[in-house]
């Protein structure tokens, strides 16, 4: 009895939310579109709820417009009806902060890599202009709106170099900006080539040297961990794959796991163990990262 009831629940939970997907898809526009195509065209459009082949294309673009967190919810729906438990709904639901904290924090790598590619082609574009004769406040000028290598520090930048400000200072601010780090480098260069009388360009030409120098040794790094990355991968759905072979040789593990006292254990302690082994790699290959 119990284990009906809870099928009923999960079940229930499944299709309250697609019911609530396609609505809000399809159901909630219907009748602003059917007015739109009426006022376009002129002609008649069907009464009547939209065709499961609308709602099929609705969701399809629902699911592109979703984050990839949100396929954990999913999941762990599928898992509920097949196991007939909301266990699963459960642990997609917990799921989803994290794979959102991990997305969040690939992103930001991401554009802390373009940032500092940014600098880098700020710097060559800076020392091209200089050499073509532009005073150095000028030439900022120009290189800043090519490249967009000052992030969100640009106007400040711009502002002390059009008005004889403290460029180096500015730059120094701008490169508390993750990926930005080059621009302390370019304001010692504009410091020395201002109080000095140094060249400017060829103090530009070490730092972009430098500064690639330094990309590459991270992509090379990154491109000796990428194996060690796969094994954590595969080694983490290695469970799915138990599971799965379980369920081909027909010994309902899914049953066991959710609907007895040992299953529901060797569950909470396997995630555990899972939960420990991805965060020890994951710890493992940032502390390689940062050396």
């Amino acid at each position: 009895m119990g284990e009906v009831s809870t099928a009923e629940v999960a079940l229930g939970a499944a299709l309250a939310c697609v019911g609530a997907a396609a609505w809000l898809t399809g159901g909630r526009h219907y009748g602003a579109r059917r007015a739109r195509l009426l006022l376009a065209s002129g002609g008649v459009v069907g009464a009547g709820p939209p065709s499961a082949r609308q709602v099929v294309g609705e969701l399809r673009r629902l699911g592109g417009r979703l984050r990839g967190e949100w396929w954990a919810l999913g999941v762990g729906l599928v898992l509920a009806l097949l196991g007939a438990s909301v266990v699963p709904v459960v642990a997609g639901a917990a799921g989803v902060p994290v794979l959102r904290r991990m997305r969040l924090a690939r992103e930001a790598r991401r554009a802390r890599a373009r940032r500092g590619d940014a600098v880098i082609a700020l710097c060559g574009v800076l020392a091209g202009e200089v050499r073509a004769g532009r005073q150095p406040g000028e030439a900022l000028l120009y290189a800043a709106r090519d490249s967009g290598g000052l992030g969100e520090a640009q106007a400040a930048v711009l502002a002390a170099a059009r008005f004889g400000g403290d460029v180096p200072g500015v730059l120094a601010g701008a490169a508390r900006q993750p990926g930005a780090e080059g621009l302390l480098g370019l304001a010692a260069c504009w410091r020395v080539a201002v109080d000095q009388g140094a060249g400017l360009a060829a103090g530009l030409d070490r730092l972009g040297t430098a500064l690639r120098a330094e990309r590459d040794q991270r992509a090379d790094l990154r491109a000796q961990l990428a194996g060690a990355r796969a094994t954590t991968v595969m080694l983490a759905g290695l469970p799915a794959l138990g599971l799965l072979l379980g369920t081909a040789m027909g010994a309902d593990p899914l049953h066991v796991l959710l609907h007895s006292g040992a299953g529901m254990g060797c569950l909470l302690l396997g995630g555990l163990l899972e939960a420990a082994g991805l965060w020890w790699s994951a710890r493992i290959v940032r502390a390689a990262e940062a050396v």
